[in-house]
């Protein structure tokens, strides 16, 4: 079982840029597919991006696909998202999600799917 740490949550305006990242304790870490969500207040949680165990393989949601970027470096127990040409309505809270996968290229968008997460990172985006 790992555990998650997400960092890299801030203010920024209109199309800015954040990097967040996802630390996970544990020495499994590549064993396990990540995913990123995010709430904003008052609505439910949603798919951002996810990568499979290959970096090769990854998906979007269509409202970030072009501007959010997801990739993992095993050998830092990290996953990252790199979030360009924000808008205000990305703002929310962004957890990133892990689940020990043996299939090395599925993809999961559930976050029923997912059985560890993290506490969560706050993005604000200003018009």
């Amino acid at each position: 079982q790992v555990q998650l740490v997400e960092s890299g949550g801030g203010l920024v305006q209109a199309g800015g840029s954040l990097r967040l990242s996802c630390a996970a304790s544990g020495r499994t870490f590549s064993s396990y597919a990540v995913g990123w969500f995010r709430q904003a207040l008052g609505k439910e949680r949603e798919f951002v991006a996810a990568v499979a165990r290959s970096l090769a393989r990854t998906y979007y949601a269509d409202s970030v696909k072009g501007r959010f970027t997801i990739s993992r470096d095993n050998a830092k127990n990290t996953v990252y998202l790199q979030m360009n040409s924000l808008k205000p309505e990305d703002g929310a809270v962004y957890y990133c999600a892990a689940a020990a996968e043996v299939d090395y290229y599925n993809i999961r968008r559930n976050p029923s799917d997912y059985a560890t997460w993290g506490q969560g990172t706050q993005v604000t985006v200003t018009s």
